[in-house]
């Protein structure tokens, strides 16, 4: 079932997802070489619940901590442990964030001091690919317009989309319908409208899309070892042009 949001819930849902903003910026400051994955959930909790919120990661399905901390070939769910972060490392901090019944979920790829050219192509491409996503999250075009924006942009840099994740929708759940893949067909899909938030979030592997799961049950990454970066942004459709509700604003002015 989809939930379409009135202006007053979408509102709510941008203050949650502004909180999620924030915290990450807030996270950012702290990403250095020493700084180990577990120290950043922690600060991004105490963030979260200073202002007034909840982590709506934490316990989710079991989830054991306030962010994903994704470091190099972790595409997803990294889980925040005592790993510290290396110079020339990568690490996607997925983060979300609950507030008066309302959700919201944003992830930015972060560099850990100076990164490889290389590297940091494939953060340009990735974050993209999520922008070519969000301009087509637009009243009367169709979730297959999304996905198709998404993995051309990706495919055309010669990277390959993490095909077994996908965005979704977001409001009072954290998780809830539509699905939005990062592929697709341009004309095909549900067709969207106003009234609809989604979660719009590639995952892009440097090298094969092919991936593999650690015994955590959680962490998932490349099997050829490969980087992989993760962009995510919540939107709502619009009937002209997508209103991002998130923010990467905090984050890239620091």
């Amino acid at each position: 079932m989809i939930f379409l949001k009135t202006e007053e819930e979408i509102e709510k849902i941008r203050v949650a997802d502004q909180i999620v903003a924030h915290t990450l910026a807030e996270v950012g400051r702290h990403i250095k070489p020493g700084v180990t994955t577990l120290e950043l959930d922690r600060i991004a909790e105490a963030y979260i619940r200073d202002c007034g919120a909840r982590p709506n990661f934490l316990g989710y399905e079991g989830y054991p901590n306030s962010i994903c901390a994704s470091v190099n070939d972790v595409v997803m769910h990294g889980i925040p442990g005592k790993r510290e972060l290396q110079e020339g490392d990568i690490v996607s901090v997925d983060c979300g964030a609950e507030i008066d019944g309302f959700h919201g979920d944003s992830c930015y790829t972060f560099a850990v001091g100076e990164i490889s050219d290389k590297v940091a192509a494939l953060l340009v491409t990735t974050k993209a690919a999520l922008y070519s996503g969000i301009e087509q999250a637009v009243e009367g075009r169709r979730l297959g317009d999304i996905g198709a924006a998404v993995e051309e942009t990706v495919t055309h840099a010669g990277y390959a989309v993490a095909r077994e994740f996908t965005g979704h929708g977001i409001g009072m759940s954290m998780h809830e319908e539509p699905r939005v893949r990062n592929y697709g067909k341009r004309g095909s899909g549900m067709r969207l409208r106003r009234g609809m938030v989604i979660a719009i979030e590639p995952a892009v592997c440097m090298g094969s899309s092919r991936l593999v799961f650690d015994p955590d049950g959680w962490t998932v990454r490349t099997a050829d070892g490969l980087p992989a970066a993760h962009f995510e942004h919540s939107v709502a459709v619009g009937a002209d042009r997508a209103v991002i509700l998130s923010s990467f604003d905090f984050i890239e002015k620091q």
